[in-house]
């Protein structure tokens, strides 16, 4: 008997220490004031009505507004249909760049695709869109009756 109360009194004394030790966590590191910034002069394009095929292109400009130089490790689409092309040389602070986004205007509809830039900048991650609508070709109208494309239909 006197074991097992001995036993349960280590435990609860083994329970206690281990709950008392503090457990640090490192100091989180302040922000780099002089850290680049990309700023865009705007964040959307909206393209409005374009027809099936045609071109379908956008250039957003940015400016790096930070004081140490900026890099733009990676940028992506949402899907496929749109690509994105952007400056691999590191940006200098007070310079511009452009990053080029390209849709594949084959579709019929309504769509809106981001873009997500991946730099080293403050803020580390920012999105541009791209929107509107791209109208179907109209339809051939067709005659009646045996029509070989080569005039007006034939009568029998």
């Amino acid at each position: 008997m006197k074991k097992v109360l001995l036993s349960i009194c280590l435990l609860i004394a083994a329970t206690a220490i281990t709950n008392a030790q503090e457990t640090t966590t490192p100091a989180p590191t302040p922000p780099n004031p002089n850290a680049p910034e990309i700023s865009f002069e705007t964040e959307t394009h909206d393209f409005g009505k374009l027809a099936k095929g045609a071109p379908c292109e956008f250039e957003f400009k940015f400016t790096n507004t930070g004081k140490e130089p900026l890099i733009i490790t990676n940028c992506s689409a949402t899907c496929g249909c749109t690509v994105p092309n952007w400056p691999k040389e590191p940006i200098m602070p007070g310079k511009t760049g452009v990053i080029k986004v390209k849709y594949d205007s084959n579709r019929v509809g309504a769509f809106q695709k981001d873009v997500t830039v991946t730099s080293n900048g403050k803020t580390s991650s920012k999105k541009v869109t791209i929107k509107g609508t791209i109208d179907a070709p109209p339809k051939e109208e067709q005659f009646p009756g045996n029509n070989t494309g080569n005039g007006a239909p034939v009568q029998k």
